[in-house]
């Protein structure tokens, strides 16, 4: 076979596999700490790869709202735990387990939750810190 025919296969095989395996790093997240907070759901983004939740909490020092924005899994995971695109919608109560962002941005990595109606929901890898 033409050599160059099978590098030029091997190249475009390569080219369309590589999206599938990357994958971004969560070395922004601290893993050492966890934060709960409890807040108002400003909106839910049901979608892939990583689900996000949005909430406005009220700052203990400035006593104003201000907007946390934390990554989920993907909906697919988030089926698994519980969850649907219409779990929570804006102005439902909630309270959020995450890990935080290490340069101190109003964000994190979501480990748990409690919904409204009390439901929870918990990251099933929640102790593998590497895991979306």
């Amino acid at each position: 076979m033409n050599m160059k025919v099978v590098s030029l296969t091997a190249l475009v095989a390569a080219a369309f596999t590589a999206p599938a395996v990357a994958h971004h790093s969560f070395a922004m997240f601290d893993a050492e700490q966890t934060v709960t907070l409890q807040g108002t759901v400003k909106e839910f983004e049901w979608t892939n790869p990583h689900s996000w939740l949005r909430i406005m909490v009220r700052d203990a020092k400035t006593d104003q709202l201000v907007l946390w924005a934390l990554e989920l899994s993907s909906p697919a995971r988030l089926k698994r735990m519980g969850m649907s695109a219409d779990s929570v919608k804006a102005g439902d109560a909630v309270s959020v387990t995450f890990h935080p962002m290490k340069d101190g941005a109003r964000g994190g990595q979501f480990l748990q939750a409690v919904l409204p109606g009390g439901k929870q929901v918990i990251r099933a890898n929640a102790g593998d810190e590497n895991a979306e």
